[in-house]
């Protein structure tokens, strides 16, 4: 699949590994952008000079406009001086401290190769997402998906294509899922989907829809198939179930798709 269709966020990790970007770009502002802009050369190509902006330039936006903000204050003379004087050097400490916090709750809760969130980021949002949905009555599917034949992948041409594969892979989750949908990369080949059980959003649909998207996925230019085994575990707010127990089922779910996957492949009874 070639790097533009992939969306913008996912599009600045492959364009990373291919072209040596640092990684220090990837941060909340080239995913919200990403979102804003989706695919396209034009998209990436905004991504990466406004992600090459650093923290001291936004620092120095914000002082500007507190700067600005002063001139229209109605003080005396006096009072105005020792408020520009005094103002700047504090707001410059409690700004510069808030970014960097900010930062580092954006590094705790995302994985640094797909921009999806980690598996400290998803168990916070879906606990969340579990308690609103039972005060609410909403059914949920958590889904549980394994990237196949990851290790072949990486010891028939690298490492470095087994994460363009991983980042394929959550490309084709992102497209299938809904904003408001929780997609995590919880480590290795492993991904989970928390998503709202809708009309139009069942399982039978979901999965559908996921199956397309990977097959388009694999329609471009590539070394390899990428496919996923996908298991599927539904909440049902009337029962009680923890988190890990309703992960536990998807994932025995998955493990016996793949096995099945498996035996159809060995040509097994």
């Amino acid at each position: 699949m070639p790097i533009h269709e992939l969306r913008t966020a996912n599009q600045l990790q492959a364009a990373r590994f291919r072209t040596g970007l640092p990684n220090q770009v990837t941060n909340r502002r080239v995913l919200a952008m990403g979102r804003r802009n989706g695919p396209g050369k034009e998209g990436l190509e905004e991504v990466l000079s406004s992600a090459l902006q650093t923290a001291d330039n936004e620092l120095g936006q914000i002082l500007q406009e507190v700067d600005e903000i002063t001139k229209t204050l109605k003080l005396d003379a006096p009072d105005l001086q020792a408020l520009r004087a005094a103002a700047p050097p504090a707001v410059w400490c409690a700004v510069r401290q808030a970014l960097l916090d900010r930062e580092l709750r954006h590094l705790a809760l995302t994985d640094e190769l797909t921009c999806l969130y980690n598996r400290r980021g998803f168990f916070a949002a879906a606990v969340q997402q579990l308690k609103l949905a039972s005060r609410q009555a909403q059914s949920l599917l958590l889904l549980y998906c394994d990237v196949d034949g990851l290790k072949k992948i990486n010891d028939s041409y690298g490492h470095q294509e087994g994460d363009l594969a991983l980042i394929r892979a959550a490309d084709a989750l992102e497209r299938t899922f809904r904003d408001s949908d929780i997609v995590a990369r919880l480590g290795g080949d492993e991904f989970v989907v928390l998503a709202l059980e809708a009309s139009g959003q069942t399982r039978e649909v979901l999965l559908r829809r996921l199956e397309k998207r990977v097959k388009k996925s694999n329609a471009g230019e590539s070394r390899y198939e990428l496919s996923l085994s996908v298991g599927v575990a539904r909440f049902n707010p009337k029962r009680t179930i923890s988190l890990g127990d309703l992960m536990a089922l998807a994932d025995k779910a998955m493990y016996e798709k793949k096995r099945s996957h498996q035996k159809l492949n060995r040509g097994d009874a």
